[in-house]
């Protein structure tokens, strides 16, 4: 979940590129940060940690700046050890310095050995014994990439490793089990990172490393050379040119990230749409078209977090248009669970990032048992996507919000037209329902942009949710994965205790938490259950609850017919009406109002809505 960076510069000091690489990586964690440049002269590694953001590192620099051609960054979110600067990366001593993304799950056993070796310890993380490791071994008289090879066949768990040495000035090493790491090559400079994200503002010619692989980046007045090992063998990578979509990368007029993410959603919708089918003759694209489903008698989608919403989604709009049965899991539980998989089942991977460690971990499980792999994805080149037999993009460009948000709505669109290619593979549909789901779909950016228009008065409605300390969503059949993600988001923003709960199942529980005090956020389209759902609403309601409808122009009319309103109470029952939309394109229009109702309590409370605490963009540890 971390960021790591490592520039080697013939000519020019790289302290400068390390920050604002960190920048760039700071979605993967923000709980500290720091940099570790070799001085010009070779003689002495000089290293500048901060506690918290990359502003407070940019303050530190501002007074003590590091001129070198050689030098590693990291950006952290903390799993060993407190939030602390002695804990910060990277970790040195006078020989070398090195910055790790992953988890060393026997670093506890390492250290103990190596403390009776007489190292002593000065951070509580789970890096620093792979520095005093490498350190052991170069005192041994091994090469730098014999000390590295030595040291990552004694770690068990992940790590991407970029490391320097004091006395090979000319070098810069990295390596990688189980956590991202990319090369980019550049006249006069090589670069290694987390991220390509990272390296776009200087190079689109990046290397992909894989896990097992290390790589020594050579770079002087008569070599530019870059070899990769893996099992102490010569490997070649291929060159990936890469889109790094750097004209996205500001806030332009918005004050945050995340509102203007929230504002690109028509746009990225409306790509991804063009992108899958087209709308004119109603042909799938060739990305779906050689998807092979014939003999496909079920369906699994595996994910995390927003991403599970976005399969619990499909999961209503697969059965109920394709008729396939479909299965939905956490990856985190069915990494490690017995499970039943065959050929005849799809499995389906839903990542942000491509990257995500649980999702990823159980990609492979199913690759191994020999089930058909597909993942959607917002970064073609991420592992996931490369691993899979087949991939599809969400259109969404780069996501710096750490809320997903046009991620989330550009899967929905993804899962919604693949449901449509499979229904209509399988004859589940005729050609002129696909017709009637697609006239929806096309309509759906206009839409979201009426939706978008609304943002003031959910301003004023957030107003209702800031004192609260718990908030419940309701949500019926679709409606209810799009509730348990509008909880998610407000709880994400906002630190207040937020459920979803299917509006059926409160008198199963939940509504013991309804009093005056707790607003409930009811999702109710004017679909086939929106009688019953209104029906779970006035029990709310009449025990006291403020209650927030999210409804269409039909159904609030319906409402304010049948809700009884006090003089003097109308804060109670408040409504937001939306504009008709049917069929699959509901559920991705409900998802904009619960997106800048989370957005708008956050700023009102004053919390940091690009940057929550404790979260990171991309999970790459368990």
């Amino acid at each position: 979940m971390c960021g790591i960076i490592g520039i080697l510069s013939l000519k020019t000091s790289v302290c400068e590129n390390l920050v604002e690489a960190l920048k760039r990586l700071e979605y993967r964690g923000y709980d500290s940060s720091g940099v570790a440049v070799l001085s010009e002269d070779n003689q002495t590694i000089e290293r500048v940690r901060a506690e918290g953001k990359i502003v407070n590192l940019v303050e530190k620099l501002s007074h003590n700046s590091l001129k070198g051609r050689l030098g590693i960054g990291h950006t952290r979110w903390a799993t060993h050890g407190e939030v602390c600067e002695d804990n910060a990366h990277p970790m040195a001593n006078e020989c070398l310095a090195l910055v790790h993304n992953g988890i060393i799950e026997n670093f506890a056993d390492l250290k103990k050995i190596y403390v009776e070796k007489g190292y002593v310890f000065t951070s509580h993380t789970d890096t620093e014994v792979i520095l005093h490791i490498i350190d052991d071994f170069l005192k041994q008289n091994y090469s730098p990439k014999e000390a590295i090879s030595e040291t990552i066949a004694l770690l068990k768990g992940t790590f991407a490793l970029a490391i320097i040495f004091k006395a090979f000035p000319h070098q810069i090493f990295a390596a990688k089990k189980g956590s991202p790491l990319v090369v980019g090559k550049v006249e006069d400079v090589w670069y290694v990172a987390s991220d390509a994200i990272a390296l776009g503002a200087w190079t689109q010619e990046v290397i992909y490393l894989e896990d097992g692989d290390l790589v020594a980046l050579t770079l002087s007045t008569d070599s530019y050379d870059m070899e990769i090992l893996n099992n102490n063998a010569k490997v070649e990578r291929p060159i990936k040119m890469i889109s790094t979509f750097q004209h996205h990368m500001g806030k332009g007029e918005f004050p945050h990230y995340m509102l203007k993410e929230i504002h690109e959603q028509p746009e990225t919708v409306s790509e991804t749409l063009k992108a899958l089918i087209n709308l004119d003759d109603l042909c799938f694209s060739e990305t779906l078209s050689r998807i092979l489903v014939d003999s496909i008698e079920r369906i699994q989608i595996i994910a995390c977090g927003t991403s599970f919403y976005a399969g619990l989604t499909a999961k209503y709009w697969l059965e109920s248009i394709a008729g396939i049965p479909t299965d939905v899991e956490i990856a985190s539980e069915f990494r490690y669970r017995d499970t039943l998989t065959n050929q005849k089942t799809l499995h389906i991977f839903i990542s942000q990032s491509g990257e995500t460690i649980d999702t990823l971990s159980c990609l492979e499980k199913v690759k191994n048992e020999g089930s058909p792999v597909l993942s959607i994805v917002n970064v073609p080149e991420s592992v996931i996507a490369r691993k899979s037999d087949y991939f599809i993009q969400t259109l969404a460009g780069p996501e710096i919000g750490v809320a997903s948000t046009k991620a989330f709505t550009g899967q929905l669109t993804v899962l919604a037209v693949l449901c449509l290619y499979i229904a209509r593979s399988k004859n589940a549909i005729s050609q002129n329902e696909l017709r009637l789901h697609v006239r929806e779909l096309t309509a759906l950016p206009q839409l979201m942009h009426d939706v978008l228009g609304k943002s003031g008065d959910l301003y004023h409605l957030a107003s209702l949710f800031v004192p609260a300390n718990t908030v419940l969503y309701l949500g019926r059949g679709e409606s209810y994965p799009i509730a348990l993600e509008g909880a998610l988001k407000l709880k994400e923003l906002t630190y207040i205790h937020a459920e979803g709960y299917p509006a059926g199942e409160l008198k199963h529980g939940p509504i013991a938490l309804i009093d005056t005090k707790v607003p409930v956020v009811v999702i109710a389209p004017l679909d086939r259950w929106f009688e019953k759902t209104l029906s779970n609403m006035q029990e709310v309601y009449t025990r006291g609850a403020k209650v927030l409808l999210i409804t269409s122009e039909e159904g609030e009319k319906i409402a304010r017919s049948q809700v009884h309103v006090r003089p003097g109470f109308e804060d109670r029952f408040q409504v937001l009406s939306l504009p008709v939309c049917k069929t699959m394109a509901s559920s991705i229009l409900y998802t904009v109002p619960v997106q800048l109702l989370a957005y708008h309590t956050a700023y009102l409370k004053g919390t940091d809505v690009d940057q929550p605490r404790n979260l990171a963009k991309s999970v790459t540890v368990e």
